[in-house]
């Protein structure tokens, strides 16, 4: 796991369990099961609604990045591409025909297959930008997802409140049980925002970083392989690509 993200987590519960316990809130007041069905269930249920199949299953996908973001070593992706550039001045472009084969990123791989089969600079990264934006805009899409549940959740807690506060108003005989009832129904609005502010709203903006660093990870390749295929020196080549590598 992300150790940064977990220290975001620990923080987040760590403060608000401290507060509870300074205010002399007891740890169990906090844990309803009905209130949880409520927000959990009721935000899923709207967002579903919301969602088309196949954005909802990327955006599943998409949320094992927090705890296992991608890794990119943009150093050595700079050397790999200005090693292709030495062998395309020295061999011709057909030179890296028997690299293709050995590219496991699927993006790379399409940019070399062009770049053998002669495609010209210009051509070359339109189709390559065009195919990063196609995918950046659709997976930020999907990471849009966990947005929504967090404009959704505080508002089924308080749905979730009002149903405790129904059923609050229907044990009135029983005056000692109203101060329990009613902070049980607030939990609801607890969890509601809570979930809102402390995991889907971070979640979907932590996936929008992500997603724009491969995006910008992507761009590194377009610019080393448009320079290939220009026939540049390799020095021309790297300094190119090293023009764009973000430090973070």
């Amino acid at each position: 796991m992300d150790l940064f993200s977990l220290l975001g987590i620990v923080i987040a519960l760590t403060a608000i369990l401290a507060g509870n316990a300074l205010e002399g809130g007891e740890l169990g007041a906090l844990f309803d099961l009905p209130a949880l069905i409520i927000v959990l269930g009721g935000t899923l249920g709207a967002v579903v609604l919301q969602t088309p199949i196949l954005k909802f299953r990327r955006a599943i996908q998409l949320v094992l990045w927090v705890v296992r973001p991608p890794q990119y070593n943009a150093a050595a992706e700079v050397q790999r591409l200005t090693q292709w550039s030495k062998i395309a001045r020295r061999e011709g472009l057909l030179g890296l025909e028997d690299l293709v084969n050995d590219v496991k990123d699927p993006f790379l791989r399409r940019g070399l297959e062009l770049v053998v089969d002669g495609c010209e600079p210009e051509p070359l990264r339109k189709i390559l930008e065009n195919d990063n934006n196609t995918h950046t805009d659709a997976d930020l899409a999907a990471a849009s997802v966990y947005r929504s549940m967090g404009g959704y959740a505080p508002t089924i807690g308080i749905l979730g409140a009002v149903i405790g506060l129904i059923q609050v108003m229907g044990n009135l005989a029983n005056p000692d049980e109203l101060g329990a009832g009613i902070a049980t129904a607030f939990v609801a609005t607890i969890y509601g925002v809570g979930f809102a502010n402390l995991i889907f709203l971070p979640v979907a903006d932590r996936l929008k970083t992500l997603l724009i660093k491969e995006s910008n990870h992507k761009d590194l390749y377009i610019e080393g392989l448009v320079g290939i295929s220009e026939g540049e020196h390799p020095t021309a080549v790297e300094m190119r690509m090293q023009g764009i590598v973000t430090p973070f």
